[in-house]
């Protein structure tokens, strides 16, 4: 049960990530992985990443400093790591 919706889940996400911004869907699994893990999830009433460290993730970008510009994708990814 849980198992398969964990994983229907993740394939949906790569999914989107491989239709939106074309290329292989590995390129993807980091965004992927980060996204799911700091997304709330209605079974445990919270973010697992938050669960796991006892805290909101703080995600080395200085929003401010990027201003208007979106960065999302790949490139988001390259920044953060």
């Amino acid at each position: 049960g849980q198992s398969e919706r964990t994983i229907q889940t993740l394939e949906d996400m790569l999914r989107a990530c491989a239709l939106e911004w074309t290329g292989n869907w590995e390129e993807y699994l980091c965004l992927v992985e980060f996204a799911y893990n700091n997304s709330w999830h209605h079974s445990i009433k919270a973010a697992p990443f938050e669960l796991l460290y006892g805290r909101k993730c703080r995600v080395p970008i200085c929003w401010n400093e990027v201003g208007e510009r979106l960065i999302e994708g790949p490139e988001l990814i390259e920044i953060t790591n």
